[in-house]
């Protein structure tokens, strides 16, 4: 495999670049035709009956190489990569101008700058929020009865347009005693999530690299998310693929984890060679 590693714009240092906070990873089920018009041709889609899965992953990371920041990643869906599967990224909302350059330049990653609008609210009769890692984020206690509603709006020349809102409103029920907290946080473990980037306007290459995640996980029920109120042409400022990332992030959701204690080390990317077509 060819080990060569794109030009760096050197914002973040050397890596492997580390990221700590909290996040929610939604898994959904999206059509394998929105998925397509964001996957090179060149890949195979990994799809059953006319979907593959996708989804997105929404992290606060309050340390990284540049400090605080919020990231959604909406996720296209899984391409074939034997002998394993990767995810292809759609599209990636930051609200850090150096993560936005690193993200375009370092890892090819179609990365746009956002603004993360939070805003916490009490709901009678509920129980304590399984989303309490945003919300200690924004100086809540997730010993309160709140949700959190996240909207998202993306800069386009200076004008923000609204992409989605995440409402984190799932309740459970809370721990019994103190020495329940770690079952209540969930088992610690340890991931590596493989993905493909690249074959963008600003990284033409192919590139692969590797996420690897330490934290603790558990299964809630998914967030529940919302689209623009309106969404025209002139809106979307004649971004097909914003139309379609938000088509993603509208999709059927099969299945929510939420990392707490999150630490991700991310490598830097490798070039992947063209693959030397087979003559018969």
């Amino acid at each position: 495999m060819d080990t060569s590693k794109p030009n760096s714009s050197q914002g973040y240092g050397k890596p492997p670049w580390v990221f700590k906070g909290s996040a929610l990873y939604q898994l959904h089920l999206v059509k394998a035709e929105t998925a397509r018009a964001f996957i090179p041709k060149d890949f195979r889609l990994v799809e059953a009956f006319g979907y593959t899965l996708g989804g997105f992953f929404l992290a606060n990371y309050e340390d990284s190489p540049v400090g605080i920041f919020d990231e959604l990643v909406v996720i296209a869906g899984i391409v074939w990569n034997p002998p394993t599967s990767c995810a292809w990224a759609a599209r990636v909302l930051v609200n850090s101008d150096q993560a936005f350059l690193h993200g375009r330049k370092d890892v090819g990653l179609p990365s746009r700058v956002a603004n993360f609008t939070k805003s916490a609210r009490e709901i009678p009769g509920t129980k304590r929020s399984r989303f309490g890692g945003f919300l200690n984020k924004i100086g809540m206690s997730d010993s309160m009865k709140s949700c959190l509603d996240v909207q998202i709006k993306e800069m386009n020349n200076h004008t923000a347009m609204d992409l989605c809102s995440i409402n984190l409103t799932t309740a459970a029920t809370a721990p019994s005693s103190q020495n329940d907290a770690g079952r209540w946080m969930g088992p610690a473990i340890k991931m590596s999530l493989p993905s493909f980037s690249g074959r963008t306007e600003h990284n033409p290459h192919l590139l692969k690299y590797s996420c690897q995640i330490e934290c603790r996980v558990r299964a809630v029920s998914p967030a529940k998310v919302y689209g623009p109120f309106e969404t025209t042409s002139e809106d979307s400022g004649g971004d097909d693929k914003r139309n379609l990332s938000i088509s993603v992030m509208l999709s059927k959701p099969i299945l929510a984890l939420e990392f707490n204690s999150l630490q991700m080390k991310v490598e830097a990317p490798t070039v992947v060679p063209p693959q030397k077509k087979k003559h018969g």
